[in-house]
């Protein structure tokens, strides 16, 4: 049973009823192998067609002893099997009790007592698998496995069964929210949302030991003067594993190396947990062997700036305390921090008027966060809020009518050009094709980089005779076959939204340049060409060309594959020219048949991807995505459910189908632009024609600001009131906690915490269960999350904002020369990074007591007395 379905009778009726609501799912389960004594051994089919779906797994990867487990200790290796997860709401609590051999239960998870940044996508490197989830839980929150604490992982049918699963399991569950106990009608102050991005790029004299001295304050190393020779490089392989509060996230793929091995791998990891420290561990592996360790890089993430990149030589240091640690090595890596406070999404009502204005289309706010305000990665965050708002495509069509005119110059943007347009076109691709991309090539790529192809028909390169030349063009012809093949079996998956977006382009070109009418035979492909030119140049090449880029294949392919992959390329983008005569190479030649063979079935293939089909409800393969048959119960349910939520509360379950955050993606943008307006030079002005919409922009995002810093600074005076410190009492009171003793709130706390040079932004979870453990009564089993006695840090640059404070008037000159010329101590080196001391006055205490008194304009203006007085001191 692949589809989430409410059960027949019970599920139908409301909450309100006091029925159980119940889904069910099936899934591939991770059993480590300690888990698995107590199980059946599973079933091995050996029917054929089973063999398919073993075979989109490379073998060679699947025996990399490095890659079977997911814990620390290599022994603990585990299976995959299938099971059936079943979600229950019942008598105020949600458990998900798990299946395996269809009738055993295997575990019970306990959602409602977990937080939202426990349920999370695993990363596809830990098993070489996608569509993947993991939840982190303790013993106390747990029933079936007393000794093991690792997170457990799904893996699920597709995309879309995952993501519906994500928000399904983080309803029921709680977001970080802060300040919930005086201010109860948003259900607290703000969430907070952490991510980091991490690239291991190489390694440098990985397996030289020197000796070091090490500086306890900060992840570096020093070698010492008799150290400094260049040391001879040993031949290893080698593999990093990525540890986020010590636990493990991702790997690398093995790399071959003299002591500096190129991986070039990118990680992204969301929805993180309050930042503890990232260790990458090398290890070098051996055949036949265990892999050894070789040593860590462990860094404190609260010492780094938010939002920044940091790139570097990092030392490989071997553990033998701090006077007898060695290095063995360096890895260049390049870390980034990011740390958001949101707010509810009123509070960015304002942000959002000026985004979404009718006079402005999204592409051009896209053109001046990159020309005007240097920001390169902001595109991706307004997209998804116009995609949240069904709204890209709209706006992509309306930006092309402008582009696409008729003339040489829209001629080049369509076919070579790399615009404000076609970069946007590149984003919605890789955004709503995802998927198509995965089952268009990336079983097939797959294979070639498993089984290692190496094709090579250009003479001068191999060096060998004709015949071995000959033999290389029918390897080629074969592997572009399979590829193709595999690309037009699949045509009819391509998103209803790239088939809008393909049939405006061909239909643009077909009305300015007469191609109806033309007697030359190259006019009238060029409606089919403009086509091929974003399908194929701008998206399904790309992906041939670079696998790892795109989550086709783990890490960089070797430079023998990559050889291969290029001339595959060569030959799908020539076939997607649709002119099979022109080659510039002499030794390409060879594949011109297969060119016009093919030819036909390009030009159809082309017609397919660019007509839009109609959206049929009934149909869980319609052109949208929201009409899928997994989502509708879910949807209806959230829906039923979010009546009685909070406003934070309700606004932290992300959006369906694409698992969207609008007010994140709003506070994201505001960080962004706050740090570009800080860093721009006041003298570099432009007209005031140009400038106007970003200074309203701007204006927008310092007003957030200052609502920032007040609510932030309300948190703070909770100091001196520690009965008001204490979180709300969870949504649902669990109904089993009785059976089980209480336990920290994740996992990732069970490992003592560490002193760090720089005190967090939001409470950690270890100051969370020692406050609940010294105040909870005894006989009190509902876990509780209590917020700190101090906050340590402001996100300056991830601004949410006040809805009930007092907004000042004024034109927006005004707001323009403000943003530009604020106080020198208001224009930090970093937004996100400073700290701030903590505040204890009664007042403060007081005003917190009254949240009446948080609308009042005499509070108001204390606030901003007292926050004066805190940027100060630093």
């Amino acid at each position: 049973m692949s589809e989430i379905s409410d059960s027949t009778q019970s599920t139908q009726s409301t909450g309100t009823s006091g029925c159980p609501r119940e889904f069910l799912v099936s899934v591939e389960l991770y059993v480590p192998t300690v888990a698995s004594f107590g199980l059946r051994k599973p079933v091995v089919s050996r029917r054929k067609a089973d063999t398919s779906k073993t075979e989109e797994t490379p073998r060679s990867l699947k025996e990399k002893s490095s890659w079977i487990s997911v814990s620390r200790s290599h022994a603990n290796a585990g299976q995959w099997r299938p099971a059936t997860c079943k979600l229950m709401d019942e008598d105020g609590s949600c458990s998900l009790n798990i299946y395996v051999d269809e009738t055993i239960l295997y575990q019970t998870i306990y959602i409602h007592m977990l937080n939202q940044f426990d349920i999370r996508h695993a990363d596809s490197s830990l098993f070489l698998r996608k569509n993947c989830l993991a939840l982190a839980s303790a013993g106390g929150q747990r029933w079936g496995s007393p000794t093991n604490t690792e997170p457990i992982y799904f893996q699920f049918e597709d995309v879309d069964t995952c993501n519906t699963w994500l928000v399904l399991l983080r309803s029921y569950s709680k977001p970080e929210i802060y300040g919930q106990t005086f201010a109860s009608r948003d259900g607290g102050l703000y969430r907070m949302w952490r991510q980091v991005e991490l690239s291991i790029l190489q390694g440098r004299n990985l397996g030289n030991h020197f000796k070091t001295q090490l500086d306890t304050n900060a992840s570096s190393a020093i070698l010492s003067e008799g150290d400094l020779r260049e040391a001879d490089p040993i031949d290893l392989d080698a593999f990093c594993e990525i540890h986020l509060n010590d636990n493990i996230c991702a790997r690398t793929t093995v790399k071959k190396g003299i002591g500096s091995p190129d991986w070039l791998e990118n990680f992204s990891f969301p929805d993180l947990p309050p930042f503890e420290t990232l260790e990458v561990t090398v290890w070098r592996e051996k055949r036949l062997m265990k892999p050894v360790l070789l040593g860590s890089v462990r860094i404190a993430l609260t010492n780094f700036r938010r939002s920044e990149t940091v790139e570097g030589w990092f030392p490989v240091i071997q553990a033998g305390g701090a006077s007898n640690s060695i290095q063995v090595g360096e890895i260049r890596m390049k870390l980034t921090v990011d740390e958001e406070i949101i707010l509810p999404h009123n509070s960015y009502s304002g942000l959002l008027t000026v985004l979404l204005s009718r006079d402005r289309n999204v592409l051009e706010w896209m053109s001046d966060f990159e020309r005007r305000l240097h920001l390169r990665t902001t595109s991706y965050q307004l997209m998804c809020i116009a995609i949240a708002k069904n709204i890209l495509v709209e706006h992509i069509t309306e930006y092309a009518d402008r582009e696409v005119d008729g003339t040489p110059s829209s001629h080049n943007t369509i076919f070579r050009g790399n615009t404000t347009f076609t970069k946007t076109m590149e984003l919605a691709m890789a955004f709503y094709g995802k998927a198509f991309l995965e089952s268009s090539i990336g079983c097939t790529i797959r294979r070639i980089c498993s089984e290692k192809v190496a094709i090579e028909v250009d003479p001068v390169r191999s060096g060998k005779g004709a015949k071995e030349v000959e033999r290389g063009v029918d390897q080629l012809i074969h592997w572009s076959q399979e590829v193709w093949n595999q690309i037009y079996a699949v045509r009819g998956q391509c998103p209803n939204e790239l088939r809008r977006l393909f049939e405006h382009v061909r239909k643009l070109v077909e009305k300015h340049y007469h191609t109806k009418d033309s007697q030359d035979p190259h006019n009238r492909e060029l409606p089919w060409q403009s086509v091929s030119a974003f399908c194929f140049l701008r998206f399904i090449v790309p992906g041939i060309l670079n696998p790892h880029l795109f989550g086709l294949y783990p890490g960089l392919p070797s430079a023998r594959i990559q050889r291969s992959l290029t001339l595959i390329a060569k030959v799908i983008q020539s076939l997607a020219n649709l002119n099979p005569n022109v080659q510039k190479e002499e030794f390409m030649r060879g594949i011109k048949d297969f060119l016009k063979q093919n030819l036909p079935a390009m030009v159809d293939y082309i017609l397919v991807v660019s007509t839009p089909i109609p959206p049929d409800p009934c149909s869980p393969h319609s052109g949208h995505p929201a009409h899928s048959h997994q989502r509708l119960d879910v949807v209806s349910s959230l829906h039923e459910r979010s009546t009685t939520m909070p406003v934070l509360e309700r606004e932290s379950i992300p959006l369906l189908p694409h698992v969207l955050d609008i007010p994140r993606h709003l506070a994201r943008i505001t960080s962004s632009v706050l740090r570009s307006a800080r860093s721009a030079d006041p003298k570099d002005k432009s007209s005031e024609g140009d400038n106007q919409h970003l200074s309203g922009l701007c204006a927008q995002c310092f007003d957030l600001e200052d609502q920032s810093l007040a609510r932030v600074s309300q948190l703070a005076g909770v100091e001196s009131c520690p009965v008001a410190l204490k979180w709300d009492v969870p949504r649902i009171t669990s109904t089993v906690s009785s059976a089980a003793p209480s336990s920290p709130a994740s996992p990732s706390k069970m490992v003592e915490s560490r002193k760090v040079s720089r005190p967090y932004t939001a409470p950690s979870l270890s100051d969370l269960s020692e406050v609940d453990h010294r105040k909870a009564p005894s006989g009190d089993m509902t876990p509780s999350s209590p917020v700190p006695h101090y906050l340590s840090s402001l996100r300056r640059g991830s601004v949410p904002d006040i809805p009930s404070s007092p907004k000042v008037t004024s034109s927006p000159e005004e707001r323009s020369t403000r943003a530009i010329h604020r106080p020198r101590f208001l224009r930090p080196k970093s937004i996100s990074a400073d700290s701030i001391s903590s505040l204890a006055s009664p007042a403060s205490a007081q005003s917190l007591r009254s949240p009446p008194e948080f609308q009042d304009l005499e509070a108001s203006r204390k606030r901003k007395n007292v926050l004066q007085g805190l940027l100060t001191k630093r």
